[in-house]
């Protein structure tokens, strides 16, 4: 019998007994309309098409915005930021530990002169950011919230989302700073500060798709993450905040796979369990808190460096997977990100894939194509078993923070992953060009490559900045920054003052750290 890639049986042909006991009214629902399966909208696409976001940032502050403006006058309608991992990290590019990788895997970003030239002539008011920023999200939304004042515009216009998720760097990527207890009480001082300061932004994008990149099925990338999205309410409830006053700025961020099928189950089956969780666990009453609200981006880890153009295919389904979900926004990966940082040319192309789906293609026409369909119906039932099983078993185990000291997500994924690995290598799961239908010679590929000089031309400009600016009251700013963080109190703002006073993003982390200190992982 083939199996999905949650490992559930996969029938060959589906008819009217595999809805047996299926009750549209509950199951489904109207578009719109708890439990939401249907999608979040009433109108959803046909009114206007998803956000079309392009994952770019590299090298420097310069280099990147000249890719945004080439994007945006491509059509595309929100921005994403990559940052390099020296500022995923909360290090300067001066540190010790930053060599080698500055401007690497994204934008490095130092301080609000670096944020500044990122943004210059992109008016904050008119765009939508996106910045996949976790332990070090406080600082660098701060940043971002001080440029739209240098701009004129008032935090309250600003629009976008922050990742600000940590708990899944735990458990499948690693940029972690601080202990759990430590990221989560800043989480939720992100949540209090946007409440009051920036209303329209989305506090936290909570992520299952670097654990689907780790090796996570479908069913353990849903559970995964809604477990942390479960933990983020529960922080933030046990601080006082009411539910209804943080849960609606909720956002996620999910992968699609080529397999189509199971992923558009995948998706609406998060949406009917999230919209239950909020109403019947924390007593949502507001409608838009028991909206699962996601973003996606096609799956990275399915390109190949073989022949790179199939995966110009390969992203097209995953896009088309993710619309037919019901995505809130998209990214689609181009097509020699297996090789190197994308070309102008590649990200344009990859662009285009999304206005091919949205204007050319009928899907945009009509709310949940999939509606009824026996395969996707049962398939979202099943699979909804599968992840409610999984954060069961996360629940046992005292939730998702208890779960991580216990490094049950990883072992469960890295597990999943060797599967996947052995399938492949015995020629059991076929890959194109990989270990199926290869060809003799590979066709050269001039890679983008970024300029190692960047890394000097960051460190002349801290050592410029740290000349100019008043370090007494940088040192001030951060003292004032420690004190908050031995306290109670919201650390958000004296950490916007003392960045306001251009202290960097590496010295707004060491001073945290001082305080907090650093995570040690577990070794199993």
């Amino acid at each position: 019998m083939a199996l999905s890639e949650s490992g559930l049986p996969f029938d060959a042909v589906y008819g009217p007994d595999a809805l047996d006991g299926f009750d549209p009214a509950t199951a489904l629902g109207e578009p719109g309309e708890y439990p939401y399966t249907r999608g979040v909208y009433p109108s959803m696409y046909t009114g206007r098409p998803w956000t079309m976001r392009q994952y770019a940032g590299f090298g420097t502050a310069a280099e990147s915005n000249k890719r945004y403006h080439q994007l945006l006058n491509a059509g595309q309608t929100g921005l994403s930021v990559a940052f390099d991992l020296p500022t995923q990290m909360g290090y300067d590019s001066d540190h010790i530990l930053a060599h080698g990788e500055v401007g690497k895997v994204g934008v490095a970003i130092d301080s609000i002169d670096d944020m500044a030239i990122l943004f210059d002539k992109i008016p904050l008011d008119q765009v939508s950011t996106s910045m996949t920023i976790n332990s070090p999200a406080a600082t660098l939304l701060l940043m971002y919230q001080l440029v739209g004042e240098q701009q004129g515009v008032a935090p309250s216009a600003l629009q976008g989302t922050i990742q600000n998720d940590v708990l899944k760097e735990y458990i499948s990527r690693g940029p972690y700073i601080f202990p759990p207890a430590a990221s989560l009480r800043l989480t939720t001082d992100i949540f209090s500060y946007c409440k009051r300061e920036i209303p329209k932004w989305n506090t936290i994008s909570i992520s299952g798709y670097h654990m689907a990149e780790a090796g996570a099925t479908p069913a353990q990338e849903i559970a995964f993450t809604l477990a942390n999205g479960i933990e983020y309410v529960r922080a933030a409830v046990a601080s006082g905040m009411d539910v209804d006053d943080f849960a609606p700025r909720l956002a996620f961020f999910f992968v699609s796979r080529t397999t189509l099928l199971e992923e558009v189950a995948k998706f609406r089956a998060a949406r009917r369990i999230w919209a239950k969780i909020m109403r019947d666990e924390f007593g949502a009453k507001n409608p838009k808190s028991m909206m699962l609200r996601f973003h996606t981006q096609t799956a990275g880890v399915q390109l190949t460096a073989q022949q790179p153009e199939v995966n110009l295919v390969r992203v097209a389904i995953q896009g088309l997977a993710a619309v037919l979900g019901g995505t809130q926004s998209l990214h689609t990966n181009s097509f020699d990100e297996a090789i190197a940082l994308p070309t102008e040319k590649a990200a344009r192309l990859a662009l285009r894939t999304q206005q091919v789906l949205a204007y050319e293609t009928d899907i945009t026409k009509t709310v949940d194509p999939f509606a009824g369909s026996y395969v996707v119906e049962s398939l979202t039932d099943e699979i909804e078993t599968e992840i409610l099983a999984l954060i069961g078993k996360v629940e046992e185990l005292g939730g998702a923070a208890a779960a991580i000291e216990e490094s049950f997500q990883k072992k469960e994924i890295e597990n999943s992953a060797y599967d996947w690995a052995i399938q492949i290598d015995k020629g059991e799961r076929t890959v194109v060009g990989m270990n199926k239908f290869q060809i003799d010679v590979e066709e050269k590929y001039e890679p983008l490559r970024v300029n190692p000089a960047i890394e000097d031309e960051q460190k002349a400009r801290l050592e410029k900045l740290r000349a100019e600016r008043d370090n007494a009251e940088v040192e001030r700013c951060l003292g004032e920054l420690k004190r908050a963080a031995e306290g109670t109190a919201n650390v958000l703002y004296p950490m916007k003052a003392a960045l306001a006073a251009r202290a960097t993003g590496g010295e707004v982390s060491d001073a945290l750290r001082e305080v907090w200190g650093k995570y040690e992982a577990k070794n199993f």
